[in-house]
């Protein structure tokens, strides 16, 4: 009897029919390869700050190799209360929980919340592990996309907040909403905010925000908090709403692995079960970093953001020339977050392109499709880059789409 067949049907078909990762896919047809700029992937290209490497190496000389508490060391639940509480609303420490990543956050989450056939509304488009998640529990996923308005003098993303108040309809389990968004770097308003968190509660859908980008947003109004708007500031602590975070963007820490989420006490106990249940704890040295990374870092995040911001207006202008215009591309201005998401007109399969763009002009770039079949003739370019490799990036994209025109 061959088993082969049949090894491979064992999984749930919830599963099988989970999108691969097209991101990955790209990216594995140019890893390895020292001629090719890789923007594929959303990290810096530089590494964590000195202080808070040595933080951990410090923890690892004195011997913290072992486990510590499902919801991670008091010192830290403390430390991020404190850093909420400055930015947010007052936090208690019995509300956080700490997680081995910010997507083992998100799934945490869902684990907790979701049962299968529940619905699930997403806006999109998405880094795709947002969307895939909740299919793994076997929830329905509705999504309701941004649109790319054209008609103004710049192009920008938009939310139709009548399309998405009207998906929320009263038997919703959850709306899943990331600010700033990756891949877009659309920013929800905070009257939006009033108006989606007012239907949430009126309809007791949950509202998870996936806020690991949120201390990377621009041109904000002097004297404005720096952060994106939060549902945070506008929630009571016992009120339905999630908010997923991460040391990973804001903090340089990505394979740092470390995350935390901040929900109503009454859940949290129930969160510490699965936390057991997933991965048990995060390394300790990790959250020893963590701590100094929390207390230490503004500086971190104020240079980070400088930074991002004199790439991101780089980039923007260069997408924004006259030859690539007329080359088709429609390059938004993000407001947040470290991606710039363009569209080229009469693009059908970004995913070919990318791999094109790889093969040929030594250029690493996220195909649209990878964010669902919203971002389909778009391409995703992290621009947390030295403004060098960014100038040689989009040298080699004229160059490529010269090429593909003549």
């Amino acid at each position: 009897m061959n088993h082969a067949g049949s090894f491979a049907a064992l999984s749930r078909a919830s599963i099988q029919s989970l999108r691969a990762s097209r991101i990955r896919e790209v990216a594995n047809a140019g890893m390895g390869r020292t001629d090719v700029l890789p923007f594929w992937f959303g990290e810096p290209d530089e590494v964590t700050p000195t202080f808070i490497r040595d933080a951990a190496k410090q923890s690892l000389d004195a011997g913290d190799t072992f486990y510590t508490q499902n919801f991670g060391l008091p010192a830290l639940r403390e430390t991020l209360a404190n850093y909420s509480s400055r930015l947010h609303r007052p936090t208690q420490a019995n509300s956080i929980a700490l997680t081995s990543s910010g997507v083992s956050a998100l799934m945490l989450t869902a684990q907790l919340l979701l049962n299968p056939g529940d619905r699930v509304v997403i806006v999109t488009p998405l880094w795709p592990n947002l969307v895939e998640i909740p299919k793994i529990l076997s929830a329905e996923v509705v999504t309701v996309s941004l649109q790319l308005n054209t008609t103004k003098t710049d192009p920008v993303w938009e939310l139709d907040l009548d399309e998405l108040l009207a998906a929320l309809t009263p038997d919703t389990k959850a709306l899943l909403l990331n600010s700033p968004n990756n891949p877009t770097g659309w920013v929800i308003s905070r009257e939006q905010q009033d108006i989606v968190l007012a239907h949430c509660r009126k309809h007791g859908i949950w509202l998870i925000a996936d806020d690991v980008y949120e201390r990377l947003v621009y041109d904000q109004a002097p004297g404005t908090p720096p952060c994106a708007p939060s549902f945070l500031n506008l929630a009571e602590p016992d009120e339905r709403v999630v908010s997923i975070n991460s040391f990973s963007k804001s903090w340089l820490m990505t394979g740092w692995r470390l995350g935390w989420i901040q929900a109503p006490e009454s859940l949290v106990a129930d969160l510490g079960k699965l936390i057991e249940y997933n991965t048990s704890c995060a390394p300790g040295f990790v959250q020893q970093a963590g701590i100094v990374a929390i207390e230490r870092g503004e500086e971190i995040i104020t240079r980070t953001l400088e930074r991002y911001t004199r790439a991101r207006n780089y980039l923007y202008e260069q997408l924004s020339r006259p030859f690539f215009r007329e080359a088709g591309i429609i390059a938004p201005l993000p407001k947040g977050a470290m991606y710039l998401f363009f569209k080229i007109k009469g693009e059908t399969d970004s995913l070919a392109l990318c791999k094109q763009l790889v093969a040929e002009a030594g250029i690493g770039l996220a195909p649209g499709s990878a964010f669902g079949p919203e971002g389909e003739g778009a391409i995703r370019w992290c621009f947390a880059s030295s403004l060098d490799k960014l100038e040689l990036g989009v040298q080699r994209l004229e160059n490529f789409m010269k090429h593909r025109t003549a």
